[in-house]
């Protein structure tokens, strides 16, 4: 019995890293002093961001294998 991980809709995994990235971009603004809502803002279109360039370039297309028959060696 081969034990796999569940399939992840590709959707959630880059709205997770959208949101991680986001909350970790607003925390580090707030920790330099930049004011709520203007990080809050900055934040929130950088999530937006990750969120369609993950979604866009983030899936990888699985590679095909190779037929050992046919082959001459």
């Amino acid at each position: 019995m081969h034990l796999r991980p569940p399939s992840i809709d590709p959707e959630v995994t880059s709205f997770l890293w959208g949101l991680g990235l986001g909350v970790y971009i607003w925390a580090g603004l707030l920790a330099v002093g930049v004011s709520k809502p203007t990080s809050f803002i900055v934040a929130a279109v950088a999530a937006f961001g990750i969120f369609l360039a993950v979604r866009v370039f983030g899936e990888e297309e699985p590679r095909r294998q190779r037929s050992r028959r046919g082959r001459a060696r």
